[in-house]
């Protein structure tokens, strides 16, 4: 299998997050409208597939990375698991006490959390080790703006199911779309701070 290069491997998870958004608005709101149980499965798993395609890819740039960049992504998956692992026993303990009332939609917000995690997570670890994350010179798209297109595709699925007066789904995903905004704007903080230190450098050597 060829190596997954970091440009193909950003178009191929922006149109993995694009087909999951038009799932989440254009097909799974259909799940409450039949009644037949085999498409009633069909639907409420369509937004599966592409999530699952998402996993694959990391797995991939996993093994096509250097020791370095494998050790930030393993630190940040394994900070990542046991976060949510945490939260998921005391969510599980609150529920059995009856004082949350959750249900089983809470557990679609699980893989998000996991990813939020993990990407807050290994760029932590990466700037201890100065490994310039997200800033490969062939990357078509700067890392803060591809994190900013994906909170705008969670905020706009957050707005259909506030239309559609599914206030918990719209709040989970409101939640996810703010978490990735955050990171976003952080990033382009610390990107347009690089910049500016490398033009006054540059003026200084001049």
């Amino acid at each position: 299998m060829p190596r997954l290069k970091q440009k193909r491997y950003q178009q191929h998870l922006m149109f993995a997050m694009t087909i999951y958004a038009v799932v989440m608005v254009l097909v799974w709101p259909l799940v409450r409208t039949v009644t037949d149980a085999p498409t009633k499965w069909l639907l409420a798993l369509a937004p599966l597939p592409p999530m699952l395609y998402v996993i694959g890819l990391m797995a991939r740039r996993i093994r096509d990375s250097d020791e370095l960049e494998q050790r930030t992504h393993l630190v940040g998956l394994g900070v990542a698991t046991g976060v949510v692992g945490a939260l998921s026993l005391a969510g599980g303990f609150l529920a059995s006490a009856q004082v949350l009332p959750l249900d089983g939609s809470i557990l679609i917000g699980v893989f998000p959390l996991m990813m939020a995690c993990y990407g807050v997570t290994r760029w932590w670890v990466a700037r201890r080790y100065s490994d310039d994350l997200g800033c490969d010179p062939n990357d078509s798209m700067a890392l803060h703006w591809r994190l900013a297109i994906a909170a705008a595709m969670f905020g706009f699925v957050a707005l259909f199911a506030f239309l559609k007066r599914d206030a918990f789904h719209g709040g989970m995903l409101l939640g996810m779309a703010s978490t990735i905004g955050v990171v976003a704007l952080a990033r382009g903080v610390i990107y347009l701070r690089k910049r500016h230190a490398e033009r006054m450098e540059s003026r200084n050597v001049r």
